[in-house]
């Protein structure tokens, strides 16, 4: 797949399509609302999350290849396949909940061990556990800011949440097989 190939799939996309005619009937909106200087200083701040996706994706995308190329599809397979029942669940919860770093991190890692074999079920309990169990975050952030008491309750009450969020999306991909595109 060469660039241009890859760039004319993106601009086909109906997804895309749809974001870019939201993107830019707002950016009239704004326009008519409070003038150029307003659509200006909003490009403004787009150029540097812009920057942040340029600088960063590249690499994570490639992590990413690296960690699919490296886990052994069996293994993947055997711990978060389709025939990990509960244990997959349980590892995924694990994994999600000490996984550092952001969305730059996760959402790659989802993809290769996807295509390494990984169960929808599984994936769904990894981010999950990530978004909202993640170890750093509240090491780092939620502790020094709540205190260990309001940190430690949210903890143990949404500990249930990955692996109910995993059963119920092995349930959902029994009546809505999802597409398996993803996997080439």
């Amino acid at each position: 797949m060469t660039v241009w190939s890859a760039l004319r799939g993106i601009i086909a996309d109906r997804v895309f399509l749809i974001v870019a005619s939201v993107a830019l009937a707002t950016g009239i909106i704004l326009y008519e609302i409070k003038g150029a200087d307003a659509v200006l200083e909003a490009l403004h701040d787009d150029l540097r999350v812009f920057t942040v996706f340029i600088v960063f994706l590249p690499a994570v995308l490639m992590l990413a290849s690296i960690v699919e190329v490296m886990l052994p599809k069996s293994v993947v397979e055997r711990w978060l396949g389709v025939g990990s029942g509960f244990k997959g669940i349980a590892v995924a919860t694990f994994a999600g909940a000490f996984t550092p770093g952001g969305p730059f991190l996760a959402f790659p890692m989802v993809l290769a061990l996807y295509r390494a074999g990984a169960d929808w079920a599984p994936l769904i309990t990894y981010i999950t556990a990530w978004s909202i169990l993640s170890m750093p975050r509240i090491l780092i952030f939620e502790i020094p800011f709540v205190g260990t008491e309001l940190t430690a309750v949210r903890y143990i009450s949404c500990l249930i949440l990955p692996p109910i969020a995993g059963l119920l999306a092995r349930y959902i991909t029994r009546i809505y097989p999802p597409p398996d595109g993803l996997r080439d």
